[in-house]
C-alpha cells in the first residue's frame, strides 16, 4: 500500500521555523496500531490522519508514542494541504476529532483555528517544581491537560532548563511555562516528555489555556503571542469565552508517498 505524505512548518512563514507535522491523506481509517507506527516512525511531534465525510473530515493526531486529543499546529498543517493540495482553492474546513467539531478557516496566507478553549485554575503544583524547572514560578496553575508556571518575566522563561526526567513523571500530560513578553503579549515554552516531545516547537494546544489566562490577565480579548522555542513560531489569538481562536501561516517543507 502506498498513502501520500506532506510535512508542513506550521505556526510560521518561512521554512525550518514554526512546528513541523506530517500530514496523511486516507480513504478509510487505517487500524490504530499502523497509524501509530507511522507517527513513530516520522519523529515528529504529530502526525495528523484525515478521512473525508460528508464533505467535511475526520481527523486523529498522534504523536510518536499515543494519541492525542487535541493539535492546533497539525490541524493547521491540515488544512494547509487540503487547501493547497488535496482540494485546491478550498477556504473552509470543518473537522471532526476527539475534541468535538474543529472549523479552520484560510483568508489569503493565514489559517484561523477556531478551538475549544482549556482554561486553568490556580494549583499547588508539585513541591519541587522550582527544582523541575530550576527556577520558582511566581503562579502555578493546573488545566485538565498541563501544568501552567508562570514566570515574572520574558527573559526567565527563554533560561529555563527543566529536568525532563522529573517533567515526565507529573500527572499531567505536559508542562506550558510562560511570561508576559517584551514585544508580544505573551511567551511560552512546552515540554511534554511523558508523550514523546522534549519541547514542543509551536503548541496550539497549550494556546487554548493561554488565551483565556492572558485575556484576563492584560485585559485583551486579541493578542499576539510567541512559542520562544529553539525553531520558534507566532500566533495570533482571540479570546471567544468558551473557545479561542489561533491563527497562523505555513509553509510546505515536503512531498511523498509512504509504503507499508
Amino acid at each position: 500500500m502506498e498513502l501520500p505524505i506532506y510535512q508542513v512548518d506550521a505556526f510560521a512563514s518561512r521554512l525550518f521555523a514554526g512546528n513541523p507535522a506530517a500530514v496523511c491523506p486516507l480513504e478509510e481509517w487505517l487500524p490504530a496500531p499502523t497509524m501509530q507506527a507511522i507517527a513513530a516512525e516520522n519523529n515528529l511531534a504529530e502526525t495528523a490522519f484525515y478521512v473525508p465525510s460528508s464533505g467535511e473530515y475526520e481527523l486523529r493526531w498522534f504523536t510518536p508514542t499515543t494519541e492525542v486529543s487535541l493539535c492546533g499546529h497539525a490541524t493547521l498543517a491540515t488544512a494547509f494541504v487540503i487547501s493547497g493540495f488535496t482540494e485546491p482553492g478550498r477556504n473552509l474546513m470543518r473537522f471532526h476529532t476527539r475534541s468535538g467539531p474543529l472549523e479552520v478557516t484560510r483568508q489569503s496566507d493565514l489559517f484561523a483555528l477556531d478551538l475549544p478553549a482549556r482554561p486553568a485554575a490556580p494549583a499547588e503544583g508539585p513541591p519541587d517544581m522550582a527544582a523541575i524547572l530550576g527556577a520558582m514560578p511566581v503562579t502555578v496553575l493546573r488545566s485538565a491537560e498541563d501544568y501552567v508556571a508562570v514566570y515574572a518575566g520574558e527573559a526567565t522563561v527563554r533560561g529555563l532548563m527543566p529536568d525532563l526526567a522529573r517533567v515526565a513523571k507529573l500527572p499531567a500530560q505536559g508542562l506550558i511555562v510562560t511570561a508576559q513578553g517584551r514585544e508580544v503579549d505573551f511567551v511560552s515554552r512546552y515540554f511534554a516528555p511523558a508523550a514523546g516531545i522534549a519541547e514542543d516547537p509551536v503548541t496550539g494546544a497549550a494556546h487554548c489555556t493561554l488565551v483565556p489566562y492572558w485575556s484576563q490577565r492584560l485585559g485583551k480579548t486579541n493578542m499576539q503571542a510567541r512559542q520562544i522555542s529553539a525553531r520558534g513560531g507566532e500566533l495570533y489569538c482571540r479570546a471567544l469565552g468558551n473557545r479561542v481562536m489561533l491563527s497562523g501561516r505555513a509553509v510546505l517543507y515536503l512531498e511523498g508517498r509512504i509504503h507499508i
